[in-house]
């Protein structure tokens, strides 16, 4: 099947271009890993310890992937073919265990995930899934109501394929934001920071799309036309797109069935990617790609060579994607532009000459061909028996379960995202997957199981048996972005719900059951949930004990800011926090990046929190096998015009210690490099990049594997700081001479104190400055005098710009009004002791025989 689809793709790219062969997908069972060599996912090899769900942790090795063989062996024994066409199924050489439940399948459901790179168009195209999705039920409901009313049909369905008129789902809210990033600091930053799941209601059309089709296509089209007009919920989870959310994804793929991955025509893939790919195949999860933004005229060359499909199946190879997974449906649309295809010669025809485009109502008549019916656990009579014929998906090609059905089934449901509501109490969301649960219901809390290779922070394993229990006060679901009750308030297995009034103590990864009624009780065990990637980062955080320490905040002591980071990892499940052993007062929080950090700390400062951080560690382990010590590598992708690659090449080769892995040029003037860095030699080198290239250059990076400690490095930069010795108000008068001595970062009117970084020194070191001092008042009135001073406006940095910027000995301080950067010592006397210290230390370090000891005479 490869070498084939391989020439499909190069016959394309030669102009013949024939129709490609499409087949159903099938739920396979894949071989865990991140690629074919060693069956080790990238985003956790090398890491010490695996970190389920709801929990942060720190790694200290190579990642043993007997946890996540585990999780997915688990899938694979329970996984059965697809409902839509059972001759798919691939029989397995040996018999997999038999669960303590079998599988079945719940017909008009579809749960589906849309993973992407950072700004490849994943939000826009699901605000886009929404207005199409509202006019498919809009006019349905015209069309039922009145004969005449078809071609009014017609019309909004032709409004939706073009991406304009009005819809009762508009896909922008009144500030021409995305409707998916409802968050403050989503719609500052133009970025998707948490995963959000909503509600589609969608009629299944009759026709499928408007290009020639073969065999296999028809068959799909036949099936379309068997279900007719149905109505169908589809769940559409929206995940973020940049490394640091990279758990965000982990969290949600075990509550889908398939995913679309969206791709930039003109990009291809990229570091993420390459990520979230790797997490769903290893999942066994039904890829769709969507080649988005294809109407740009970047874009076109690399549709017409083929060039974006052959990297996709590359990397797909690569990740070690079965026979099944390797038959993935590709599509070319644009979201802006609202209107999708499956023919790259239409694609071509309406980017290049505005033909007559599909309508976007084909990526979801694409999601119910392809992405499976979502899989319950049922317990059947006898004690909930093994059903082999239902496992191998036998018989009926989806079996309808009505909501009757679910009543003498124990209820489950895995919690994916926590919260609180101040008139519901405790939320949870995340998918049923067993029974079903109404209003009045009692439900337990079962804790996440832990392995032997499996640590869990704040929760028990299987042994805690049954936790608290409580009662369900309502039934939710997400349309858009609003939460609205289900009517009838019924949560059904398959469905991706809120509960509202479960237990305080739940956590993400914990499994919620039933306790009694129609079912007899509940589950026996609780729910598998997937491992994620261990942190690569710490930092401390404590309360400011600076002079403008209660200034402008409200919350100032450290037991605030403790309370508040924990509270932050029940539902942020890639942080971790614990008390730090040498200061009681700090706190160490592990963390995926610096990005990371900065929106923590800009949501704790706009609760009225004050604290400092200091520089981020990356976190290192011991090789269990040759006791070597080892840090975290990268994966850096940089893309830069042709006159700046050597500028890049030097600057992540030399003092950083990367390795240059592949390098090439294209048609436009640019270079893409793939560098191999440790994450250490990244801290500071965004501003660095941008500076270098003159702001042409495009970096993106992904955690890679832990390899053998690379030795001291330097960035090659080393920065000296202008540091005020005296504190006040600052002058312009002041601020004029120093304007001089390198670049400031106060404008006149700021707070300063003694041991505050008010500027960078155009020379290596810190200089001590006096940036209050005031024009002498006299009655001397001369021409020089009287000059209006003109100074350069200062720079300001955010808590992430600050972060790769700051020395080991500063901290950053953080209150609801400012960012500043201090010394972590305010005494100039006390740090001119430290240096000479530490001088002395180094020198006596050099005349050290390497065979240790004195000298001999």
């Amino acid at each position: 099947m490869l070498a084939s689809r391989r020439a499909i793709v190069r016959a394309v790219a030669r102009g013949s271009r024939p129709p490609p062969p499409r087949h159903r997908h099938s739920v396979a069972t894949t071989t865990v890993g991140g690629g074919p060599a060693d069956g080790i996912l990238p985003g956790a090899r090398g890491r010490g310890r695996v970190v389920v769900l709801g929990g942060g942790g720190v790694g200290g090795g190579p990642f043993p992937a007997s946890s996540l063989s585990s999780y997915a062996s688990s899938l694979a024994a329970e996984e059965v073919p697809d409902d839509d066409d059972p001759s798919s199924s691939s029989s397995s050489s040996t018999n997999p265990p038999r669960p303590h439940h079998a599988i079945r399948r719940r017909g008009g459901v579809r749960n589906v995930a849309i993973v992407a790179h950072v700004d490849h168009g994943k939000t826009t195209l699901v605000d886009e899934l929404l207005k199409v999705a509202a006019t498919s039920v809009d006019g349905s409901s015209s069309s039922s109501s009145s004969s005449s009313s078809s071609s009014a049909d017609d019309e909004r369905a032709g409004g939706a394929g073009g991406g304009g008129g009005g819809s009762s789902a508009s896909s922008k809210d009144s500030e021409g934001m995305r409707l998916m990033d409802c968050g403050d600091l989503e719609k500052e930053r133009g970025i998707t920071i948490t995963s959000k799941v909503t509600r589609l209601d969608y009629v299944a059309s009759d026709d499928g799309c408007e290009d020639g089709e073969d065999g296999a296509t028809a068959r799909r089209r036949r099936r379309r036309r068997g279900r007719g007009r149905r109505r169908y919920v589809v769940n559409v989870v929206d995940t973020p797109g940049h490394a640091d959310f990279a758990g965000e994804v982990d969290r949600v793929l075990s509550t889908v069935d398939g995913v679309v991955l969206v791709v930039d025509a003109g990009e291809g893939p990229k570091s993420q990617t390459k990520y979230v790919l790797s997490r769903a195949l290893s999942l066994g999860l039904v890829p769709i790609v969507v080649l988005n933004k294809a109407d740009r005229p970047e874009s076109l060359g690399r549709l017409e060579s083929g060039r974006t499909e052959l990297e996709l199946m590359d990397l797909f190879e690569s990740l070690g994607a079965t026979d099944e997974q390797m038959e993935y449906r590709t599509l070319y649309g644009s979201a802006r532009g609202g209107w999708i295809t499956d023919s790259v010669d239409v694609a071509l025809d309406v980017a290049q000459n505005a033909g007559a485009s599909s309508r976007m109502r084909g990526l979801l008549d694409a999601i119910l061909d392809d992405i499976p019916a979502p899989s319950v656990h049922w317990y059947g009579e006898g004690g909930g028996e093994y059903d082999e014929d239902a496992s191998r998906g036998e018989g009926e090609e989806e079996e309808e379960k009505g909501v009757e059905d679910f009543v003498d089934q124990p209820f489950s449901m895995t919690a994916t995202t926590v919260g609180y509501d101040p008139y519901l109490g405790r939320t949870c969301t995340g998918r049923v997957y067993s029974g079903r649960a109404t209003t009045g219901d009692a439900i337990a809390l079962l804790r996440r199981r832990e392995g032997a290779d499996a640590d869990v922070v704040g929760g028990g394993g299987a042994a805690d048996a049954t936790g608290p229990s409580s009662q369900v006060t309502g039934v939710f679901a997400n349309r858009g972005v609003m939460r609205v009750p289900l009517d009838p308030p019924i949560a059904v297995a398959g469905d991706i719900v809120t509960l509202a009034g479960v237990p305080d103590s739940t956590r993400v990864g914990d499994t919620l059951t039933s306790t009694g009624g129609a079912a007899g009780g509940g589950v026996p065990r609780p729910v598998d949930t997937p491992p994620l990637a261990p942190p690569t980062l710490s930092c401390l955080f404590g309360a400011n004990n600076g002079p403008l320490s209660g200034r402008e905040g409200t919350l100032v002591s450290s037991s605030h800011v403790r309370a508040r980071l924990e509270r932050e990892t029940d539902n942020n499940v890639t942080l971790a926090v614990e008390k730090c052993e040498g200061d009681a007062e700090k706190t160490v929080v592990y963390n995926h990046g610096k990005l990371q950090i900065g929106i923590l700390v800009e949501q704790m400062r706009r609760e009225g929190y004050e604290m400092i951080i200091t520089l981020p560690q990356i976190l290192t382990s011991t090789c269990p096998n040759t006791g070597a010590k080892m840090e975290p590598y990268e994966e850096v992708v940089v893309d830069v015009d042709a006159e700046y690659s050597g500028t890049v090449v030097n600057a992540l080769t030399g003092a950083r210690k990367g390795v240059l892995v592949e390098m090439s040029d294209d048609s436009q003037g640019k270079t893409r490099m793939m560098f191999e860095v440790p994450s250490r030699g990244l801290l500071g080198f965004g501003p660095e990049l941008a500076t270098a290239t003159r702001g042409t250059a495009v970096m993106h990076h992904c955690y890679l594997e832990d390899r053998a400690h690379a030795g001291a490095m330097g960035t090659g930069s080393e920065r000296g700081k202008l540091v005020s010795n005296e504190s006040g108000k600052a002058t312009a008068y002041a601020l004029d001479s120093l304007s001089t001595r390198g670049t400031l970062f106060v404008a006149p009117g700021d707070l300063v104190y003694p041991g505050m970084v008010v500027g960078e020194n155009a020379k290596s070191g810190d200089l001590e400055v006096n940036p209050v001092r005031a024009k002498a008042l006299t009655n001397m009135r001369t021409q020089s005098k009287e000059e209006k001073v003109h100074l350069p406006p200062p720079k300001r940095m955010n808590v992430e710009e600050l972060i790769g910027y700051m020395s080991e000995d500063e901290v950053i301080e953080v209150t609801p009004l400012s960012v500043r950067l201090r010394k972590a010592e305010l005494d100039a006397g006390a740090r001119e002791r430290a240096a000479r210290t530490k001088k002395k230390q180094m020198e006596s370090l050099k005349q050290t025989p390497k065979g240790g000891g004195a000298k001999k005479k």
